[in-house]
């Protein structure tokens, strides 16, 4: 066996371009990082981006926030949620999505998975039917993109307000729609593995007005609303403002001008990280002991991690999997460890959520789910040492 090491950190980020740490530079030397410390004549970072990430996604508002968790919170209290509510949410996630059903005081009801890790839309309509949610917090996790034409369907048929959660598809489509355009709220993330990075931060966008007023005055706009750079008609803060509560979570023009500079290039970036993940897809896909499944051909993703599932090993031997790989400078994470390691947990280890249920599909699926991020510092010679590593060693372990 071949023992090349692949000798990359998989936490290297790309650089700031030239222009956007000058740009950062000037807003320092200036001191008006706050987004409503502007003069007359100014108009704050933050309230460009909003501009410009709203035409981006298509999108009538968008509230930029301190965090895509904290974007969360504020869609489920803009969109009339209320203490003790129920929350349709799917199983595979990330643990930021709970903790905004929690700190929002909500009840999530957790939906199975598929073997393709997408939500299982004959247990969400039973859920659905059954629990009487009128929410709903649709993760794509990890970029994977549902059926939305039936997940819409039963929402509209319930009554739900569907959330979408696109921290992971920031730029994505399915059928040509881009995500987060679906729901009636849609929540980004701009933490710094994600698609735009300024460390920290996160986006709402809504096309209701009412939403997008509640939201600009939680997140701590004061009586300064029409500084935003999409906001409503006066006439709706006017219903709205003096009976929603702020909720500090304002973004700061330093982080906007970063990602502001950032945003031109995201698409484009988009295609960068589609050639990296099809490289590591066409090598692992050479092991017969790993299962990943085909994607459809109306998805249109963005491949900045990639999963698959070992085939022909218990799912015990799947440490030893990720220990190998990480011997060999591959840095792989497993969902199905029931004790929460760095970013990953399983659902059933959120002991806050009181009378958790049992979720033996989403269990089976996890209990092999491999996950691995996919950074642009990463070549396409890069990912084929990478796949090549793991396919070495899945093989290894296999016992077939």
């Amino acid at each position: 066996m071949s023992q090349k090491k692949f000798t990359k950190p998989f936490t290297q980020q790309e650089g700031m371009p030239d222009e956007v740490i000058d740009r950062a530079v000037e807003i320092l030397k200036g001191g008006r990082l706050h987004r409503y410390n502007t003069l007359a004549d100014e108009i704050a970072e933050a309230t460009l981006l909003e501009q410009e990430y709203a035409n981006y996604q298509e999108a009538k508002y968008c509230i930029a926030c301190t965090s895509g968790g904290y974007a969360m919170q504020i869609a489920l209290r803009a969109c009339g949620f209320k203490t003790g509510d129920k929350i349709l949410a799917n199983a595979y996630t990330l643990a930021p999505v709970p903790g905004a059903i929690h700190a929002a005081g909500g009840k999530p009801i957790f939906v199975e998975i598929r073997d393709d890790w997408h939500i299982d839309i004959d247990d969400l309509r039973a859920k659905a039917n059954s629990s009487g949610a009128k929410f709903m917090m649709l993760s794509h996790m990890r970029g994977h993109i549902a059926d939305m034409d039936a997940i819409v369907e039963i929402c509209n048929e319930y009554g739900i307000s569907m959330i979408e959660d696109c921290a992971h598809t920031m730029g994505a489509k399915w059928k040509g729609t881009r995500s987060g355009n679906f729901g009636r709220i849609a929540c980004f993330s701009n933490q710094t593995y994600k698609h735009l990075n300024s460390g920290e931060g996160g986006f709402l966008t809504t096309d209701d007005d009412e939403v997008a007023a509640r939201a600009i005055v939680m997140t701590g706009s004061y009586m300064l609303y029409q500084r935003h750079g999409t906001a409503p008609p006066e006439e709706v803060f006017q219903r709205v403002r003096l009976e929603t509560p702020n909720m500090s979570g304002r973004m700061d023009n330093l982080r906007a001008a970063l990602l502001r500079g950032q945003l031109p290039n995201l698409d484009q970036n988009a295609r960068r990280w589609n050639e990296r993940y099809q490289t590591l897809e066409f090598g692992l896909r050479k092991s017969e002991n790993l299962y990943l499944p085909e994607r459809k051909q109306h998805e249109e993703y963005v491949g900045s991690s990639i999963q698959f599932q070992p085939q022909n090993m218990p799912a015990s031997s799947i440490p030893q999997l990720v220990d190998n790989c990480a011997k060999r400078g591959v840095e792989i994470k497993w969902f199905g460890d029931a004790e929460p390691k760095a970013f990953t947990s399983r659902y059933d280890s959120w002991q806050y959520i009181e009378d958790m249920p049992d979720l033996p599909k989403t269990k089976e699926v996890l209990s092999r789910t491999c996950d691995m991020r996919v950074p642009l510092t990463f070549d396409l010679e890069d990912c084929a040492l990478i796949s090549s590593i793991i396919c070495e060693e899945v093989d290894a372990l296999a016992t077939n």
